[in-house]
């Protein structure tokens, strides 16, 4: 039996949820929301911004470093105090859970807290309540950490990267497992605050699913920094806890200390618990399939993380506008996935879009690459220390466009706009080696690259 009817009813609020909620609900439509944690997901409490404005504060401490007017009395330990309150405060302020349900109801919308499930077609429970959907029901339940099952990990009280977020000290030494962006930025961060940081990454190099050159330079940058970097070699135990230390034994034999361990391997989709089998779909699968529109079955869209298309704000909020204007019946353009773009936000930063090279070369792609060091630049050189980065691009020769580029660097990120553009519309090569670069800039680097590029060719 039917408790509560809604044109449409939107499991999971977090950034596309939201979003796609709260469109809706301006649209006209009736729409429930429903959420069992905080309004906004992991991205404002405990992802892309407190953990950018832990980067930032890391960097500026860094940065004064490296011009050596750090004083005596400022250092690293002291200085986290005010930098946590600071993230709270302002996190809190700019997020707040109970903000955005009024701001939602205030469209039309009804909230209901609580973990959805489907319950059929067109249906959804939440507790003792079910809510049907006249129009659509759309799933964005996002992910949580992955934790590996490593014998004596559960014991040793881990952090996530919500512990380590929320921490108000800086703990004298840090393990983190996991050298992929989440244990990176924050076991850079961590180190730049004062803790001994060993980062252990259980493929053969840090940023494995990026360039090669991107995870060798990041190595070296961190071991400069202090921070001792293990590849090749995953956990194989750890004992102990935050009262005694933890000991982590790595697969090769060597033993790592450390009075935290954070652990960011990766982050896992629950399919299991969203009740997909009761509309047909399976619920063992590593995520949830949709078509160009963000379609699951007859009534139902799924966005977000459980997709499998990336586990990025960005892939959501993207999707999410998809979807809404498929539920309204406009025409609009499909979801395409040949230019996602990505940051590690580590300094130095490391942006990519589109392909790899050994992906392109896997997907049968005549590749041309390369690779032009961003000390080399103009800007490079005027920027000296801490101007570590690369431009490389990966191009189809047949077609003679870029499929694939990486920007690291001091604001790789940014820089990276325009090479997400080129893979993204297709630009031709001679488009982009036709264009005038702004001297001196870091994006200037991109020519080069190109001029390079064009003699490989």
């Amino acid at each position: 039996m039917t408790d509560l009817a809604a044109d449409v009813v939107v499991v999971g609020l977090g950034p596309g949820g939201e979003h796609v909620a709260g469109v809706l609900a301006e649209e006209g439509l009736e729409v429930v929301g429903i959420e069992h944690r905080l309004v906004g997901g992991e991205c404002p409490y405990w992802g892309c911004v407190p953990s950018k404005m832990m980067i930032r504060a890391a960097n500026a401490l860094a940065e004064t470093r490296r011009v050596g007017a750090l004083a005596g009395a400022a250092t690293a330990s002291s200085a986290w105090s005010p930098v946590a309150e600071r993230i709270r405060r302002e996190a809190t302020d700019d997020w707040d859970d109970r903000v955005a349900v009024e701001r939602f109801e205030g469209k039309g919308g009804r909230f209901i807290r609580g973990q959805g499930r489907l319950a059929g077609p067109g249906r959804v429970q939440v507790g003792d309540l079910e809510v049907s959907a006249r129009r659509a029901v759309v799933l964005n339940p996002g992910t949580e950490p992955a934790v590996p099952p490593v014998p004596g990990l559960a014991e040793s009280g881990y952090w996530t990267n919500r512990q380590a977020v929320e921490t108000e000290e800086v703990p004298e030494s840090l393990v983190v497992l996991g050298g992929g962006a989440i244990g990176l930025e924050l076991g850079q961060v961590f180190s730049r605050f004062g803790a001994r940081v060993s980062v252990v990454e259980a493929a053969e190099r840090l940023l494995p699913l990026e360039e090669p050159e991107a995870g060798e330079l990041v190595a070296r940058v961190l071991e400069s920094e202090g921070v001792a970097v293990r590849v090749g070699a995953g956990a194989a135990s750890v004992d102990g806890g935050p009262a005694s230390g933890v000991r982590v034994t790595l697969a090769d034999g060597t033993l790592l200390e450390g009075d935290r361990l954070l652990v960011a391997t990766g982050r896992r989709a629950r399919l299991a618990e969203l009740g997909l089998e009761t509309v047909g779909l399976d619920p063992a699968g590593r995520a949830v399939e949709v078509d160009e529109l963000m379609r699951a079955a007859p009534g139902l869209w799924v966005i977000g993380d459980v997709t499998g298309k990336g586990a990025f704000t960005h892939m959501s909020m993207y999707q999410a506008g998809i979807a809404v204007a498929d539920i309204l019946g406009r025409e609009g353009p499909p979801a395409r996935y040949h230019a996602v773009p990505r940051v590690t936000f580590t300094d130095p930063e490391v942006g990519s879009v589109g392909l790899t090279e050994a992906e392109a070369h896997s997907q049968g792609v005549d590749v041309v690459s390369a690779l032009s060091p961003l000390p080399e630049s103009a800007r490079g050189w005027i920027h000296k220390v801490g101007n570590d980065g690369f431009i490389k691009l990966v191009a189809d020769r047949r077609r003679g466009v870029l499929v694939g580029a990486s920007s690291v660097g001091p604001s790789g990120g940014e820089v990276l706009s325009m090479l997400t553009l080129a893979v993204h519309a297709g630009l031709g090569l001679e488009v982009l080696r036709s264009m005038i670069y702004a001297y001196p800039t870091f994006h200037r680097a991109v020519q080069d690259a190109l001029d390079r590029l064009g003699a490989s060719s």
